[in-house]
């Protein structure tokens, strides 16, 4: 592996960690009361994009990460949403 892909795969860990803390609070304490839905849609749809971009241009380490961290932000932007109706 060249150093290249070295940097982004350690990128990649950083951006799926990164949301694991929100994911759990929501699911251990169903609280989303603090979250911006607005910002969590568009960062859903950022992650939707680049995993697109990362399908387009073959790059491995932006699919995956980009595709976890979409399914993470997706997930609380859901619980959000679900929240926000009752």
């Amino acid at each position: 592996m060249d150093f290249v892909s070295l940097i982004g795969y350690v990128a990649s860990v950083c951006s799926v960690v990164s949301f694991l803390p929100q994911a759990l609070k929501v699911i251990r304490t169903k609280n989303t009361e603090a979250i911006s839905a607005r910002m969590y849609l568009l960062t859903v749809m950022g992650f939707a994009l680049w995993t697109t971009f990362g399908i387009m241009k073959g790059e491995l380490p932006i699919i995956v990460a980009n595709s976890i961290c979409f399914c993470l932000s997706a997930f609380i932007l859901g619980a959000k949403l679900k929240g926000s109706r009752r």
